[in-house]
């Protein structure tokens, strides 16, 4: 019987079909290994994370949907920094690699990269890669204050810290001997090594299960198919260059940040020209990270749906001059280069706005407001006397603002857009340090007004249960320079900080005192509304009003004479 045409191509495609399934599967699982056996809370309950397998040249194949933009897609780069390093015919079964470096791995010395090759007879078939955020790296501490990388912590370079099996003791000595929380950051090492070598085992049988002597066809077919659907995507875009600039909070003065998108029939390029200076604190980027989210807001819109790989990220070149704040070199402090980086999908959206204004989000909180909390530690200028004698804590409660409103839908309340990280359980934080969390409620009136509003940012009242003093490590935007509204609509309420009993505001970037009985109030910024506010569907409206997310109030003078109809509508009204 003869062969039916075209029959072995759809075998082969369904065979390619299955193997790509099993990757997603393996990253997966590698990722959840990395949840379940961490020892620091912003692993383990917030999923500050990423894992991922790349081919022998270091392309990146499939990451584990859990996970950060900025871990993935700067992880993406780290890889190739190890095998000019290390090249892959000195590599060995059983050796593992470590770095901490900002520059070659994903932007502070907070983020530790292991990655690890995997052998199937005796050739090399892959490397398994994985990153964690450790609780303490040294140094200052969390926060922006330091003025270069060598104040903010040690600095791993790019090491072998398993040889054929055997692990060089002498380099965990010296994170121990570094480090604060020691038995926490050597947990999460031990926990990196582990969920790659999961990653590992899961691909070796795969590759037995699929009959596979490697996986290079595989991954040649992966990354093509990739490429092919990014160029198809960006036929529905027009082909052109936009600009937009935004001014953000800055450490102690504004900063500018500036880009210009270009869309071609087959690439994206991003262009940082004219974005400001790097300075003496710990808030400038280094160019991974900015990489990392620049392609991030790029592929929301375009090519959401294509997988995140090499192929389909070596469609889009972001460009930054040497020096900018968001190509800052060494040894710039960096420890904070979120509060910029996490800005910069929301300035790309601006520029490709212009383009399709049909599918662009307003601006968000976009950088996380996260509560550092440090107690029992030297403080300049503070009650040194008491902090001393406090209880010795570090925390970090993963806080978010509200995201702009989206096309056709309102924006999320609280949530970490860009990060994707969660949010961690108050109770969880409260056992782990003598912090007791008052009050935690939705912002009234934070979203920003428009046909589509902006998603509410929240308040937290947090207080040391001890009635000890505390310091707060504060890496805030949105601060003095809101959200912005699109389309007519108009910007979300700015963040703020504040003493409940002394009414003092604090400042939202830098160390600062929490004095002894004191309550730290945070209002975390919300997101910006999306069209003219007086085209809001009044029953939308009304949902707002009867579930406090809108005062009426702020309905009048916001949305005008249709809040006066969404006032009068029956009280069980549709979201």
């Amino acid at each position: 019987m003869s062969a039916v045409p075209g029959r072995p191509h759809q075998a082969n495609a369904i065979r390619q079909q299955l193997v790509w399934s099993r990757l997603l599967a393996v990253v997966e699982e590698q990722a959840q290994a990395l949840i379940r056996t961490a020892f620091g809370t912003s692993t383990r309950e917030a999923g500050d994370l990423s894992a991922g397998v790349f081919l022998p040249d270091g392309r990146m194949l499939a990451q584990a949907v859990t996970g950060t933009p900025g871990h993935v897609n700067s992880m993406a780069d780290s890889v190739l920094h190890f095998l000019r390093a290390y090249p892959a015919d000195t590599m060995h079964d059983g050796d593992v690699f470590v770095t901490n470096d900002p520059w070659k791995g994903t932007g502070h010395l907070y983020d530790v990269v292991m990655v690890t090759p995997v052998f199937h007879g005796a050739r090399m078939v892959a490397l398994f890669a994985s990153t964690v955020h450790v609780v303490d790296i040294g140094g200052l501490g969390a926060g922006p204050d330091a003025l270069e990388i060598y104040h903010e912590g040690l600095f791993l370079p790019l090491l072998r810290l398993y040889s054929k099996g055997v692990l060089e003791e002498s380099i965990l000595a010296i994170v121990r001997a570094n480090v604060r929380e020691p038995e926490q950051v050597e947990g999460d090492l031990h926990a990196l090594v582990a969920c790659n070598a999961v990653g590992g085992r899961r691909l070796q049988q795969l590759l037995r299960e699929f009959g596979l002597a490697d996986l290079l066809a595989q991954g040649e077919y992966i990354v093509e198919r990739s490429i092919l659907a990014m160029r198809e995507a960006l036929r529905d875009w027009p082909k052109g260059t936009w600009r937009n600039q935004m001014t953000v909070d800055g450490y102690d003065t504004p900063l500018l940040l500036q880009a210009a998108v270009t869309i071609s029939d087959d690439s994206i390029l991003v262009d940082f020209e004219g974005t400001s200076g790097s300075i003496a604190r710990g808030i400038n980027v280094p160019k991974a990270y900015t990489d990392a989210y620049t392609s991030f807001g790029i592929r929301c819109l375009i090519g959401s749906n294509v997988p995140n790989n090499s192929g389909s990220l070596s469609m889009i070149r972001v460009l930054a001059p040497e020096g900018a704040i968001v190509n800052a070199l060494p040894p710039a402090a960096v420890s904070a280069r979120s509060a910029i980086g996490q800005m910069l999908p929301d300035l790309v959206f601006g520029a490709l706005r212009q383009a399709r204004p049909d599918r662009v989000p307003a601006e968000g909180a976009s950088a996380l407001w996260n509560i550092h909390l440090v107690g029992g530690r030297p403080f300049a200028g503070g009650p040194n006397e008491a902090l001393a004698r406090a209880r010795r804590f570090s925390i970090t409660s993963f806080t978010t603002g509200g995201t702009g409103a989206r096309p056709g839908k309102d924006g999320l309340s609280t949530t970490a857009y860009p990060s994707g990280v969660r949010n961690v359980s108050l109770e969880i934080l409260e056992t782990q340090a003598p912090l007791l969390f008052r009050r935690k409620q939705y912002r009234a009136d934070s979203g920003g007004p428009g046909e589509q509003r902006g998603g509410l940012g929240q308040i937290i009242e947090i207080e040391n249960a001890d009635g000890d003093p505390m310091v707060l490590a504060a890496s805030w935007d949105r601060v003095h320079f809101a959200a912005r509204g699109a389309l007519g609509g108009g910007a979300g309420a700015k963040g703020l900080a504040w003493l409940q009993h002394s009414g003092t505001v604090l400042r939202g970037k830098g160390r600062q005192l929490v004095p002894a009985g004191e309550v730290l109030v945070v209002e975390t910024p919300g997101g910006a509304g999306l069209g003219d506010p007086h085209q809001r569907a009044p029953a939308r409206l009304a949902h707002d009003l009867k579930a406090g997310w809108v005062t009426p109030a702020a309905a009048l003078l916001q949305y005008g004479s249709g809040a006066a109809g969404a006032t009068a509508l029956p009280a069980e009204v549709s979201a």
